[in-house]
């Protein structure tokens, strides 16, 4: 048994898979850990979020790749707020930014009242597990550390994302071979606003999709 000391950025999967996923931000590497069994300190994990950015003390057997970790303490410092819309028509912006072929993320600015307050990015579906969009962002499998700090486009930190899949997580047949990505600022508050509205997603509720990730 070894312990790994860090800072993680949390994907919490779904209420079907009973194991947390902690990204590794400065390793880059991904460890998955229970997400029950911890006592008296249970709604402190229940507490945790997907986009939540914490410092954790992990344990486990780092040989044993099919054994779970566990959370020995864990602390929020910061949190990107994220949220899910799919089956969705992705916006008119990420349909212009595609390039057929691409393999690559690519990203434009978006602007409010004449400034940068946000960005949209297309993640091509190549190189994901399955093709899968949403299911590879809830289980942390999509490299994105760097683009949740701050948009180099507007100076200012990260404070949601939004991820729009054009088909359902469990699809086996994609009606674009791409996912789109919405990332505000603060100052983009009105922008984030207005693309929920559209979605029709409360940013109070959680609105991850209900499905198992691993059974697809």
């Amino acid at each position: 048994m070894e312990t790994h000391a860090g800072r993680f950025r949390v994907y919490r999967v779904v209420e079907s898979v009973p194991h947390i996923n902690l990204f590794d931000t400065e390793a880059t590497r991904l460890y998955t850990a229970y997400r029950s069994g911890y006592g008296d300190r249970q709604a402190e994990i229940d507490g945790l979020r997907t986009g939540d950015l914490v410092e954790a003390t992990l344990a486990g057997d780092p040989d044993d790749p099919d054994e779970a970790w566990s959370i020995q303490s864990v602390e929020r410092v910061d949190r990107v707020r994220m949220a899910f819309a799919v089956d969705a028509d992705p916006p008119a912006v990420a349909e212009e930014l595609w390039t057929e072929g691409q393999e690559r993320p690519s990203t434009t600015v978006l602007e409010w009242e004449g400034e940068p307050v946000a960005e949209v990015a297309v993640q091509p579906r190549a190189p994901l597990p399955g093709g899968a969009f949403v299911p590879s962002v809830l289980t942390g499998l999509i490299p994105m550390e760097e683009r949740l700090g701050d948009l180099q486009s507007v100076g200012e930190p990260v404070t949601d994302a939004l991820f729009v899949d054009p088909d359902p997580p469990d699809a086996d047949r994609y009606s674009r071979p791409f996912g789109a990505v919405v990332f505000f600022s603060a100052a983009g508050e009105a922008l984030r606003d207005e693309f929920y509205g559209a979605y029709d997603i409360d940013p109070a509720e959680d609105s991850r999709p209900a499905y198992d990730p691993y059974g697809i």
